[in-house]
Order: C-alpha cells, then sequence, then structure tokens
C-alpha cells in the first residue's frame, strides 16, 4: 500500500480522536456524581471517535484493495461487473457498521 494513503487514513483516525476529545464537555463538576457523569460522557466521546475513525480505516483499506481488484477484474471478463460491485460495497458496510455503534454508545 502506497506511504501518503496509510499517511492520510492515520490522519483521519487522528482527526476523530481530536474531534471526540474536544467535543466532550468540559464543565466543572461541583458535585462527584456529576464528575462520575463527565467522565462517562468523555470515555463516550473517545469510543464514538474510535469506532468511527478505526471503522473508518479498515473501510477505506477494504475499498481500495476490493476496487483494484474488482477494476482490473471487469477489464478482463466484463460480465464481472456486478459482483466486482458486490464485493466493493461489503467494504463499505464496514464504515457504516462503525458509524452505527458510535451512535449505540453515544445514545445509550
Amino acid at each position: 500500500m502506497n506511504v501518503k494513503k496509510i499517511l492520510f487514513l492515520g490522519l483521519i483516525a487522528v482527526f476523530a480522536l481530536v474531534m471526540a476529545i474536544e467535543t466532550a464537555p468540559t464543565f466543572a463538576a461541583e458535585t462527584q456524581q456529576a464528575a462520575q457523569t463527565m467522565g462517562v460522557t468523555n470515555y463516550k466521546m473517545l469510543g464514538a471517535g474510535l469506532a468511527v475513525g478505526l471503522a473508518g480505516i479498515g473501510g477505506g483499506y477494504a475499498v481500495g484493495v476490493a476496487g483494484a481488484s474488482a477494476i482490473s477484474a471487469v477489464a478482463e471478463k466484463p460480465e464481472m461487473s456486478g459482483n466486482a460491485l458486490l464485493i466493493v460495497a461489503l467494504g463499505e458496510g464496514i464504515a457504516i457498521y462503525g458509524f452505527v455503534i458510535s451512535l449505540l454508545i453515544l445514545f445509550t
């Protein structure tokens, strides 16, 4: 895999983590219970960011590898285009699963 692609995917993951940390509430807690709730919220944001970021990296890698193989397969046999599109769509599903998991983390 190309070094530029790896660096780009890593940059996306770092951006997701930074956004998760920055969007977490940082209010001063007056009671111990409020402090515990704030800690849980921060960990939820971190977990959601990790779910989206890592699933995005995995999905991007899967689509890149499967897409390249699919294009070469369709170039040799044009009737394979339906199967090739299905394989690429399965790779995209990984990123969607990460997004769904992040929603489950945030809203439960």
